[in-house]
């Protein structure tokens, strides 16, 4: 069973194209235009071995909290769709990882 999905997300500010594998190897090719955020998200893909492939165009002319924004609904359905039935997901869980120069506790 292939546990990918791909969704697109269209609004008056933004237009968003995000395509995740569950079972990937930590691959990504994002563009949202935000530096920090396809940083952020690569650490996503990178040490989740999540494949992500996302593509976002927005009104960063004003500010970047839409394309943010946007951008995480889409992921967020992303992953849901991905997970179809949720079969087999342990519900609790925890996790220290060092990231770049900090210690992250998840």
């Amino acid at each position: 069973m292939s546990r990918t999905a791909t969704i697109e997300r269209k609004t008056k500010e933004t237009e968003i194209k995000v395509t995740v594998d569950l079972d990937g190897s930590g691959q990504f090719d994002i563009k949202t235009g935000i530096g920090f955020l396809d940083h952020m998200l690569e650490q996503l893909a990178r040490h989740s071995l999540m494949d992500i492939t996302l593509q976002a165009k927005g009104d960063l002319h004003v500010d970047f909290h839409h394309t943010v924004e946007d951008t995480g609904i889409a992921l967020g359905q992303a992953v849901a769709a991905a997970l179809g039935e949720r079969k087999g997901i342990t519900r609790f869980a925890d996790v220290h990882l060092a990231m770049d120069e900090a210690l992250t506790r998840v």
